[in-house]
């Protein structure tokens, strides 16, 4: 019976985790935390950077001052051009390039014997129009006299046979003379009477057709004398002269040369003032009109210039401005010589600034890497830029006032999403 106690007893379980169950629970805690970090933990690619080679500028809340900085070269306010209104050769020059001329100063003569010759002919084509047109009149003058003549004689018979006939009438009637007669005297009075209203008629038409005729001519001759002064004038210009007062900058002829019509002879500067030709860049294009203003330092004395003309045409990513001075003419001012010119684009008014950097070369201005508080390490962030003025960019989101920001090129570390910035201490 003992025997079947003891082997009905049961064994008692220990109590507590056995050595295979704490490496099942180690093991499972290390592959949850492997997973961990896995899905939770930080995957941005990192890169280490030397702080020493980077420039580091804080954002701030300042004044916007909207404008660029460009650079103008003087030039005077008219350049005149002068062309040939003829073509020729050149005979003489009277000027050389570099001299100040006064208006009407003959710069270079011409010679043109095609035109010379033209105008032998149609001077004499003027005087034989002028010639026929006396030899008209004077038969004009003369066939008006033969008709008045003839009036004058027609008027004098018709009052004789007029008379004669009225007489006649009172004698036939008493009987002392023959019907004959009296018929003879009525004839002669009408013939005379109709004889002299068909010369008259005569005379009206003829005076007509000569007039016209007459006024045509004139006309005429009037039309090629007209024509005479244009080539004489013509022939005046074959002596070009300064239009303006001024200074001769180009002469671009010399002695022998054939020029012809319409070819540029030279320039003429008209120095009373002076304006500045302002090249740009076209992605300003939009935001230039007339009226603006820039400030330009001549021997350290500042002048302002506003813009006058802008020429639409844009060559190699630049357009250009002209901008006149506003108040007073810098002295010993010289064509050709330049000043850099700080034009306003618009008002200035508070922002979030940005130090201009070379990051903007990579992100295009759409993202920066900001430092953490901690300053141990920097995170790409998307901002947005507006306008931007030689030293900052002017920032419309996604940075705040005391941020720092590596502002310096991002060319070897762009493609990484988190600096680790190294302080060397």
């Amino acid at each position: 019976m003992d025997g079947m106690d003891g082997m009905d007893r049961k064994l008692e379980k220990k109590k507590g985790l056995t050595r295979k169950m704490i490496w099942y629970i180690l093991f499972g805690a290390l592959m949850v935390t492997v997973l961990g970090i896995i899905i939770f933990g930080d995957k941005s690619s990192k890169y280490n950077l030397d702080v020493s080679r980077i420039t580091i500028e804080e954002v701030k809340q300042d004044v916007f001052q909207d404008y660029i900085t460009v650079q103008g070269t003087v030039e005077p306010i008219t350049t005149i051009y002068l062309d040939a209104v003829e073509g020729g050769r050149v005979e003489e020059i009277l000027i050389e390039e570099g001299n100040m001329v006064k208006k009407g100063d003959v710069i270079l003569r011409i010679t043109n014997d095609n035109l010379l010759l033209e105008i032998t002919n149609g001077e004499a084509g003027v005087v034989r129009a002028i010639n026929e047109l006396r030899t008209v009149q004077l038969t004009m003058d003369q066939t008006r006299v033969r008709y008045k003549q003839q009036i004058i004689e027609l008027e004098t018979q018709v009052t004789q046979t007029k008379r004669q006939f009225e007489n006649n009438k009172i004698l036939y009637e008493q009987n002392h003379i023959s019907r004959e007669v009296f018929d003879q005297s009525r004839e002669n009075y009408n013939s005379n009477r109709q004889l002299l209203a068909l010369v008259k008629e005569n005379y009206r038409n003829d005076s007509i057709t000569q007039s016209i005729q007459l006024s045509s001519m004139e006309s005429s001759v009037g039309s090629m004398e007209k024509s005479m002064r244009i080539i004489r004038r013509r022939l005046d210009n074959l002596n070009i002269k300064a239009t303006v007062d001024g200074e001769l900058a180009t002469l671009n002829p010399e002695i022998g040369e054939v020029i012809t019509y319409g070819s540029r002879v030279g320039t003429i500067n008209v120095l009373d003032s002076y304006k500045l030709r302002v090249d740009i860049d076209e992605h300003y294009i939009a935001r230039i009109q007339r009226g603006l203003y820039g400030e330009c330092d001549f021997a350290s004395t500042p002048y302002t210039g506003v813009i006058t003309k802008i020429y639409p045409e844009v060559q190699n990513g630049r357009f250009a401005v002209d901008m006149v001075f506003t108040d007073q003419v810098p002295e010993q001012i010289r064509i050709g010589q330049t000043s850099r010119i700080r034009l306003q684009l618009g008002e200035s008014q508070q922002g979030i600034l940005l130090t201009k950097g070379g990051f903007y070369q990579t992100t295009g201005g759409q993202w920066v890497f900001v430092l953490d508080p901690s300053e141990e390490f920097a995170v790409k962030r998307d901002i947005t830029i507006g306008r931007q003025n030689p030293r900052y960019y002017e920032v419309l989101g996604g940075l705040e006032p005391g941020e720092k920001v590596i502002v310096s090129s991002y060319q070897n570390y762009a493609d990484h999403d988190k600096l680790i910035l190294k302080h060397n201490r």
